[in-house]
């Protein structure tokens, strides 16, 4: 079965900053410290397309390969920092549920 591609246009505006921004971020530590295209493809088992696309920030690229080359350029704590524990116990209150509304409101989902 072929990968279905996600245009950037159906992405929300914020979410391809954030892709782009972590794209330069992980360029810019590549290239400072000195570790080739061909080192850092290695060290995550993708290919050189794979670097190009994710250097871009281009959404098709997996979080998981994102997450790992911080982990390799070793700034995984400043780029993606653990989640308070309140967001994924499953005991804390939903962050976007807001108090008052009913079903049947117009705003509830």
């Amino acid at each position: 079965m072929t990968k279905r591609l996600r245009s950037p246009d159906t992405m929300p505006t914020l979410v391809n900053e954030r892709l782009r921004t972590w794209g330069q971020c992980v360029r810019k530590q590549r290239v400072q410290q000195n570790i080739t295209a061909r080192d850092l493809c290695a060290r995550l088992d993708i290919s050189h397309p794979t670097l190009q696309r994710m250097e871009r920030g281009e959404a098709s690229v997996n979080v998981g390969l994102f997450l790992a080359a911080f982990h390799v350029l070793g700034m995984l704590g400043m780029a993606a920092p653990e989640l308070e524990v309140a967001l994924w116990q499953m005991d804390s209150p939903a962050m976007r549920s807001r108090p008052g509304l009913k079903e049947g409101d117009d705003d509830y989902f």
